[in-house]
């Protein structure tokens, strides 16, 4: 098949971060891909179900402390007449879609998919986004160096790049509400919906569900987007209508991503894969020791001893 514009910078951005990491690549199927490969906590949204209420744009915002619509409330209709895509300020968003089956209009939820194998965790030059065993993407500020390979990875665009902070940019995208799910909660949108159009649970009952729903109901359509895409994600879709009159991307490669790049490296000479590195963290160290400087008072910023 031939490869497209974009499937072509995808594939270089995970070629990119793993040569600058080595064996970073590898690290997604070794350990933690191991237990990523587990029963995962997954989320199962039926389009069927929604009505657009968008109660999980608000719980979204509420749970993670984000600012609120600049214009407009969460109750605001005219929302729809423009396509949004989740960014640094809205982990989520509810598009409206025409529906030529139904008089209503078909609602999608988007957010992180948070792929089996991700490849944005695959990119990372230095591990600041990791699968977890739960099953979310969660991501390390703290060890971002801000190179955005991970923006670029994504075969669904994704992660979002914070340019409201001056001084502490950083990527921001759905954790499938991380540290709720660790406690034994559910993730913030799913609890909100009144009608169920989300549900929570193992993987592997949720894909129970939906193919009973598929094999009982004639309304759905044959397929669980998020089965095979990308090598299968914890966030799943059904719906009443053909994906792609949802805007989904059909064109998304089955294959685990990382696996474009995963032979590739065990030619790369060792010498190219850590002076790239080396250089990285250098710059790192440099710049947080200046953001340190700077906030000490001038008398304190010059060096030598007291006489």
């Amino acid at each position: 098949m031939e490869m497209n514009r974009r499937g072509f910078m995808k594939r270089s951005a995970l070629l990119g971060g793993a040569l600058l990491v080595g064996n970073q690549t590898s690290k997604a199927f070794g350990a933690e891909g191991s237990a990523a490969q587990g029963d995962r906590f997954a989320v199962l949204t039926d389009l069927t179900k929604c009505v657009g209420c968008r109660s999980c744009e608000r719980a979204c915002v509420h749970v993670n402390n984000l600012p609120l619509p600049a214009v407009g409330s969460f109750a605001d209709p005219s929302v729809y007449q423009k396509k949004r895509w989740p960014d640094a300020r809205a982990y989520t968003v509810v598009n409206a879609y025409e529906n030529r089956k139904w008089v209503k209009p078909v609602y999608r939820k988007i957010q992180c998919h948070h792929c089996i194998e991700p490849a944005c965790v695959s990119a990372c030059l230095v591990g600041a986004l990791k699968k977890t065993p739960e099953g979310a993407v969660i991501y390390k500020e703290e060890l971002c160096i801000g190179c955005r390979y991970c923006m670029t990875a994504c075969p669904f665009n994704i992660p979002a790049f914070d340019y409201h902070s001056a001084t502490r940019p950083a990527i921001q995208k759905c954790n499938m509400c991380y540290r709720r799910i660790s406690r034994g909660m559910v993730p913030a949108c799913v609890e909100a919906c009144p009608v169920q159009a989300n549900i929570f649970g193992k993987r592997s009952r949720l894909m129970k569900l939906a193919r009973e729903r598929i094999a009982t109901d004639k309304r759905y359509v044959d397929h669980i987007y998020g089965e095979r895409e990308a090598g299968g994600t914890d966030w799943l879709y059904l719906s009443g209508v053909p994906f792609e009159a949802a805007g989904f991307d059909m064109n998304v490669e089955k294959r685990p991503y990382p696996e474009f790049t995963k032979g590739f490296l065990s030619a790369v000479p060792i010498v190219l894969v850590t002076w790239p590195v080396l250089l990285g963290g250098m710059a790192v160290l440099a710049r947080r020791g200046k953001e340190n400087g700077a906030d000490k008072p001038a008398d304190q910023q010059k060096e030598g001893p007291k006489k």
